[in-house]
């Protein structure tokens, strides 16, 4: 029986209050299937694909409970380490391992034989290891070859423990998928598959001498496992046009959780992926399919640039609204989002600091390098930079009131929270009376035109879920499969009956972020 690694304590610290902070930036972080988590005391490599720099690893380490695991030890670019930085040392004091990579070192200084030392010395004595395949954080919209280093050190962990053969190696991949990955109050789905389980015994073809192309076998299986749960496609517009037929199909107002969301957008990436590619080629009725799959691709591309060209929702075409109610709502709308904007502004005047310093230090640092190799690290910078100022104004103000400072303590961090919470609710409101007034703009000839393409598009999206076996009456089968609180998996908190709560808001939509318009669009597919 191993004894129970030692937690550092600037580990714990770093896990308490990002697990804060991420879920301030954060509008909802979804976690599915926790108990895939291997215990603490057994040997586990943790993999993720990697497109958000730090963040990534900050969710893995808060998603997964102390009562499961009680460190995860991380790994990170050598480039992050020595520097008099806040972001060097979190990474240094949480035990984290340095790899150097080929790009950062062009003159081929690369060895990392005793960086593998170390992890295999960690596995040994029951640790979890966390490692992205990628070898590297990007920002783009498909995940990236994976390296083979994982399915090494398997192979070397396993044939040091070749005498042993019930010694157990486990990988526990995992997806991690952004809805809007920099962007403040976005939501984050977390999900964890089944873990792939080593042994000498049962896997004999990984002991030293090993024929490499087990080894890519197994990177095989852990990129297929990864990517099974997230979006992985070669450019945004698939993704964007994926997420409008998944929005068209199970409008809004359906009751589903988070990870059905991805799922079934991610099913309809899959289609549109493999006709884009022309996989079909060659096969007289798939090469049919693939032309109907390309043209309701086309199609609903040109639909979404005509929504964001209005600044109009999907939804606002399929529900016809008389003029009078149109004009009822939008007092409504307004109404609500100036009282609650009123009730943030106290609390807004300690965010302003908060605000100002992240807005500050992102501008400067997209200064620092090309899109490509920056816009990676944006969330990473937001959320120490917000954790920093929003420190020092919680500080600055308990200092301030010395008299009360034990009241201020904790009325002030309280008083923020509530003051977002009523600014969140306030922009949404916001929103909706954008929209409503960019419909009565638009006019009735426009929005008929465009609700008899919606009704066009609704039906032969339908044709294709039902072809993708996807249920046929999602509004009723994903009521009763579960999450049926948007923003919530199990919870209470967001029912129907609440409009309002100050956990989290209840999400109508779940590309909604904290901004004045709504978010469906990427970058420019050249960066």
């Amino acid at each position: 029986m191993r004894d129970e690694p030692v937690t550092p304590w600037a580990y714990t610290l770093i896990r308490l209050l990002f697990r804060f902070v991420l879920k301030i930036f954060y509008g909802t972080i979804v976690i599915e299937n926790p108990n895939y988590i291997p215990r603490t005391g057994k040997p586990c490599i943790v993999c993720a694909n990697h497109s958000n720099s730090l963040t990534d690893a900050l969710l893995l380490v808060t998603s997964i409970h102390p009562s499961i695991r009680n460190m995860l030890r991380l790994t990170a670019k050598s480039t992050q380490f020595g520097r008099r930085t806040f972001t060097s040392w979190l990474i240094e004091a949480a035990g984290t391992v340095p790899i150097k990579r080929r790009k950062d070192f062009p003159e081929g200084d690369t060895d990392n034989t005793q960086v593998m030392t170390k992890l295999v010395e960690a596995l040994e004595a029951g640790d979890a290891v966390c490692l992205f395949p990628e070898g590297m954080s990007r920002y783009h919209p498909s995940i990236a070859p994976l390296k083979t280093g994982v399915a090494r050190l398997v192979s070397t962990v396993l044939s040091k423990h070749r005498d042993q053969p019930d010694f157990e190696v486990y990988v526990l991949n995992c997806s991690i998928t952004y809805m809007h990955r920099q962007h403040f109050r976005s939501d984050v789905l977390v999900t964890f598959h089944p873990p792939m389980k080593f042994t000498p015994k049962d896997n004999p073809e990984l002991l030293e001498p090993v024929d490499y192309t087990h080894i890519r076998s197994v990177t095989s299986d852990i990129h297929r496992q990864i990517s099974s749960g997230t979006f992985d496609s070669p450019s945004w517009n698939l993704i964007r046009t994926s997420k409008l037929a998944a929005r068209i199909y199970a409008p809004l107002g359906t009751h589903m959780s988070l990870g059905d969301h991805v799922r079934v957008a991610r099913t309809f990436l899959e289609a549109f992926k493999s006709a884009d590619s022309g996989t079909t080629e060659g096969v007289a009725d798939q090469e049919q399919d693939s032309e109907e799959l390309l043209s309701l691709l086309n199609d609903l591309k040109s639909y979404q640039d005509r929504l964001s060209h209005w600044g109009i929702k999907d939804d606002r075409i399929k529900r016809p609204l008389p003029r009078h109610t149109i004009l009822y709502r939008m007092t409504i709308r307004f109404s609500w989002a100036l009282l609650l904007l009123s009730l943030s502004f106290p609390g807004l005047l300690l965010w302003t600091p908060v605000f100002l310093t992240t807005v500050y230090a992102v501008h400067e640092f997209k200064k620092t390098g090309p899109i490509f190799d920056t816009w990676d690290e944006i969330a990473q910078y937001k959320l120490v930079y917000g954790l920093i100022s929003g420190l020092v104004v919680w500080l600055s103000v308990v200092l301030m009131t010395l008299p009360i400072a034990i009241f201020t303590f904790f009325a002030v961090p309280g008083l923020m929270w509530m003051s977002l919470r009523w600014m969140e609710d306030s922009i949404s409101s916001f929103r909706a009376f954008a929209t409503l007034f960019r419909l009565l703009w638009v006019g009735k000839p426009t929005w008929l035109a465009m609700k008899e393409v919606r009704t066009q598009l609704h039906g032969r999206v339908t044709a294709l879920a039902i072809s993708l076996e996807l249920p046929p009456d999602p509004e009723a089968y994903f009521a009763k499969a579960g999450g049926k609180e948007k923003g919530s998996v199990g919870s209470s908190w967001d029912s129907k009956r609440r409009y309002f709560s100050i956990r989290r808001r209840r999400k109508r939509d779940w590309n909604e972020t904290l901004r004045l318009y709504d978010k469906v669009d990427y970058p420019d597919e050249g960066i």
